[in-house]
């Protein structure tokens, strides 16, 4: 080939290497928090940030894509999945220019100094209450992606919305978990979606809510990940020794059933209340730090579940703080890692909120690691050299 053809196909082929270099993920790694704010006592937005650093927390979510969050993010290289509250969907079910207005205010102008990974549009819309956002959420969803793949955003920012365990008919055993019929008139186009453009399915799923409903047939244990004899799925002959995974297999079950096999799962809620009402079995201190320190540690082995083992599980632990505005029973507001003053609500390997002078200097803005980085360098120094040769 000529010189000028030559050239151009080593401009296309550093693009392409460069746009995947560049290419941003919801979700690193496997462990996330939910940063809710439902609350008039937390530390402020830039405390929360030193806070989660100290943590070495990377993924964390918001309900709603406050200004002065993103703000506080900024640089940090935590990333974060925003919120478009239930509130909004009617409107942007309408047309792709609200969704469009909606990220020139939130998203685009944050970017890419704050690390806004993903967008749920909704949260438990399908199997709750309001049947008119059951009717509105899926021209929503394609509104907002429609609106930023005409901003260029697509492949930075993932397009989602979690359900609740209210979209299944049952749960157990694992195997046998299908979508309630009047959910998957809605939820089977929205799947066809979301497989279309590479988006998991995200579920709320609490061994804590399974437990309290029916302490008398679930085994305490089987709910914290402790020693016991846990239960085997006669139809796949699969054991399990720990609730988690079977909620998370359950979802597997029936994205399967609903012909999506290869739909990656991920927790976008999970959590333990260490306070309840005197009806509200299991919330307790000592039952939430063995919860959640034993699914950090069941994370941070970064295996996949008995039905999908080459899926990593990864969750979002719910919640950060203690929410003290929460409406319902006491169980609501007591779902915290960390108290409202950033000290920890119990010992599950975390530091309390340290004073901002004692906190390591910030890193401006990373997107790409070390491998990447070395691939991407010694492409431009090839580039270099042959555009030299000409």
């Amino acid at each position: 080939m000529g010189s000028s053809s030559f050239f151009l196909w080593l401009l296309l082929v550093f693009s392409a290497i460069s746009s995947n270099v560049l290419t941003v993920y919801a979700f690193k790694g496997t462990y996330g928090v939910n940063y809710g704010r439902i609350a008039d006592n937390l530390p402020s937005p830039g405390s929360v940030v030193t806070l989660l650093k100290a943590a070495k927390i990377k993924n964390t979510r918001i309900y709603d894509a406050d200004h002065e969050v993103l703000k506080a993010f900024k640089g940090s290289g935590i990333e974060i999945i925003i919120g478009l509250g239930n509130e909004y969907l009617k409107e942007m079910s309408v047309g792709e220019d609200r969704a469009m207005d909606w990220i020139k205010e939130n998203v685009q102008p944050f970017l890419p100094g704050t690390k806004i990974v993903g967008i749920a549009v909704g949260n438990e819309i399908l199997g709750g209450g309001d049947h008119e956002l059951w009717e509105v959420l899926l021209p929503s969803v394609k509104n907002v992606y429609g609106a930023l793949g005409r901003l260029g955003l697509t492949k930075v920012v993932e397009v989602s919305s979690p359900h609740s365990e209210a979209v299944f008919t049952n749960s157990f055993p694992p195997s046998a978990c299908v979508f309630k019929d009047d959910v998957l008139v809605y939820m089977k186009p929205l799947l066809q979606f979301f497989s279309k453009i590479g988006s998991p399915f995200y579920i709320n799923a609490y061994p804590f809510l399974a437990y309290k409903s029916d302490p008398e047939h679930i085994d305490i244990n089987y709910a914290l990940f402790k020693s016991n004899p846990g239960i085997l799925d006669s139809k796949t002959n699969l054991h399990y020794d720990n609730m988690f995974e079977a909620q998370v297999d359950a979802a597997y079950a029936a994205l399967e059933k609903a012909g999506f096999p290869k739909m990656e799962v991920i927790v976008s809620e999970t959590g333990w209340a260490s306070r309840g009402d005197a009806d509200e079995a299991g919330a307790s201190l000592e039952n939430a730090r063995t919860y959640n320190r034993n699914l950090r540690k069941r994370l941070a082995k970064k295996k996949g579940t008995p039905y999908r083992p080459k899926f990593v599980a990864r969750a979002y632990i719910f919640a950060l703080f203690n929410e003290n505005l929460k409406p319902g029973p006491t169980s609501e507001r007591n779902f915290g890692l960390f108290k409202a003053d950033g000290s920890i609500a119990y010992d599950i390997g975390f530091t309390g909120l340290k004073d901002s002078s004692g906190a390591s200097s910030l890193i401006p803005f990373k997107v790409i690691g070390g491998s990447s980085c070395t691939l991407l360098l010694t492409t431009c120094i090839t580039l270099q050299l042959l555009i030299s040769a000409f």
